[in-house]
């Protein structure tokens, strides 16, 4: 039986949890993920939790942020102006808003901390610091 390895293309169908079990994302209801091993083009620690599985196998795969996002780091929080925000934007810890970096890149940042002139704004990776966990199903090997 053909089993992942290195340079194969494989569709998954997964959900992504928190430790808390919190869904973050899932392909349920949506096409399977495809993509190629050892492209880069995911988290490491997925690739290598898909490698060595067979076909219609389901697996669970336990990640260490060191192999998924990274840890957070505070030098990728900003304190800004609040008047530097739109106007018709009211900040709220949580919030998240899309930041356009200086090629035009989109980002996503999530409001970290208010104050009545300021504005934190983290752009870690929402899931950085965060160990995370998938429950995999190998669809296709190609």
């Amino acid at each position: 039986m053909s089993k992942v390895k290195l340079n194969d293309t494989v569709q998954v169908h997964y959900t992504g949890k928190l430790a808390n079990g919190e869904v973050f994302d899932s392909s349920e209801g949506r096409e399977p993920l495809e993509f190629t091993i050892g492209e880069g083009s995911l988290i490491p620690g997925f690739e290598k939790g898909v490698i060595g599985m067979a076909l219609n196998e389901k697996k669970t795969i336990n990640i260490p942020c060191d192999e998924a996002y990274g840890k957070s780091m505070s030098e990728m929080i900003h304190t800004v102006e609040r008047a530097m925000l739109p106007q018709e934007i009211v900040p709220e810890v949580g919030m998240q808003l899309v930041a356009e970096g200086p090629e035009g890149e989109k980002q996503v940042v999530i409001i970290s901390a208010v104050t009545s002139t300021t504005v934190s704004i983290d752009y870690n990776h929402p899931l950085a610091g965060k160990d995370l966990i998938f429950e995999v199903e190998v669809i296709n090997i190609s």
